[in-house]
């Protein structure tokens, strides 16, 4: 009988990503930006046509192309309103820098029955199960633990908790690099 460690499993991901609206896009956008200019790393870094401000729903090693269809049966909504909050910190040595978004019973459901429909795939990490999740916007990856004060001044702005809506929800395939709607 062979074991699985954390080290055999693959690292690429497939994910179910809720998008964001221009307004809120473009807020995210701005503290990309901010990072950067302050010499910090930021998701403005990553030129890849796919790469925007998104909250992640579901992630797994690998989501089966026939649970598609239960995928678009959960999310049943068009739009919901998201609220960006406070920054919040993934990680030790080399930080994660997100923006938090605010839970709302709606946002809360949705990712919910996004789990329910897939929660059969392989290598869901615990922190993505109900319960256990924390909806955010990543802004910046690798900030080294000793930068992390100096990035979370870059990105504070006079509208602390910007409001917006959903733009939609895409799948990533990690493996292929690609993406595409699925509302």
């Amino acid at each position: 009988m062979s074991s699985v460690t954390p080290s055999s499993l693959p690292t690429v991901v497939q994910s179910v990503e809720l998008l964001l609206d221009t307004s809120l896009d473009a807020a995210v956008r701005d503290e990309w930006i901010r990072l950067l200019d302050a010499g910090l790393h930021s998701q403005a870094r990553v030129r890849s046509e796919s790469n925007r401000p998104h909250v992640t729903l579901f992630v797994a090693h690998a989501v089966p192309p026939e649970l598609e269809d239960a995928v678009r049966a959960a999310i049943r909504v068009r739009r919901i309103t998201l609220r960006l909050g406070g920054v919040v910190i993934f990680g030790g040595r080399y930080a994660t820098l997100a923006r938090a978004v605010v839970p709302s019973i709606e946002l809360l459901e949705l990712q919910a029955r996004v789990f329910e429909a897939l929660s059969g795939c392989p290598g869901i990490p615990a922190h993505i199960r109900p319960g256990e999740w924390t909806p955010h916007v990543t802004l910046a990856r690798r900030v080294p633990a000793a930068r992390v004060g100096t990035a979370i001044v870059a990105v504070q702005s006079p509208e602390r908790q910007p409001t917006g809506s959903s733009a939609g929800v895409r799948r990533w395939d990690g493996d292929a690099k690609r993406e595409w709607l699925l509302t």
